[in-house]
């Protein structure tokens, strides 16, 4: 599809389709952007635990569209330092995997535009597989993942939800 017909399509779209490229995009853009939002070095590590405020006092001396990116990453990721990645001095506000999935999720939708994708519980499966593998191998045993192995998984469960979720746009689309 040339960037021309895609604009073309864009413009075609349903309502509900629009709204969720829209979020899914923009989430992705945010959390890519983040660290570079911020002075050098702003955050340091950020490990916690998930379901905790961990870093209140860094998170609070953010602008407030970091601070909500960042409380985010805070409650909902353990943002292990060696699980994150880390650019312009600051620590991503979620791990590598979480990045994957949410990249992904936008990929994925963005790949399902003007095409008539179904998911097949096999295809659903297999893509959960290796983001399953990876996590549980590394949570019950000595085995280590790396970052790159975690944003990969998470990329792949990603762009297989993104499709399901335009799938389900188009479904309301049609209601």
């Amino acid at each position: 599809m040339s960037s021309w017909e895609f604009k073309t399509h864009l413009s075609d779209i349903g309502r509900w389709n629009k709204i969720l490229l829209t979020i899914t995009c923009f989430w992705a853009l945010l959390i890519l952007t983040s660290p570079l939002m911020l002075d050098e070095g702003k955050t340091g590590d950020l490990s916690g635990r998930v379901g905790i405020y961990d870093n209140k006092e860094i998170i609070q001396e953010m602008n407030p569209i970091n601070k909500i990116v960042y409380y985010l990453g805070d409650l909902n990721c353990h943002q292990l330092s060696d699980r994150s990645y880390e650019y312009n001095g600051n620590q991503m506000p979620f791990c590598a995997r979480d990045v994957g999935i949410f990249v992904g999720l936008a990929l994925g939708f963005i790949f399902a535009l003007g095409r008539k994708v179904e998911l097949t519980l096999p295809l659903v499966i297999l893509s959960l597989v290796p983001i399953g593998l990876d996590g549980t191998i590394q949570l019950f045993t000595e085995y280590e993942s790396t970052n790159i192995k975690r944003i990969v998984t998470g990329l792949i469960a990603g762009f297989v939800t993104g499709i399901a979720l335009k799938i389900i746009a188009d479904s309301l689309e049609r209601d």
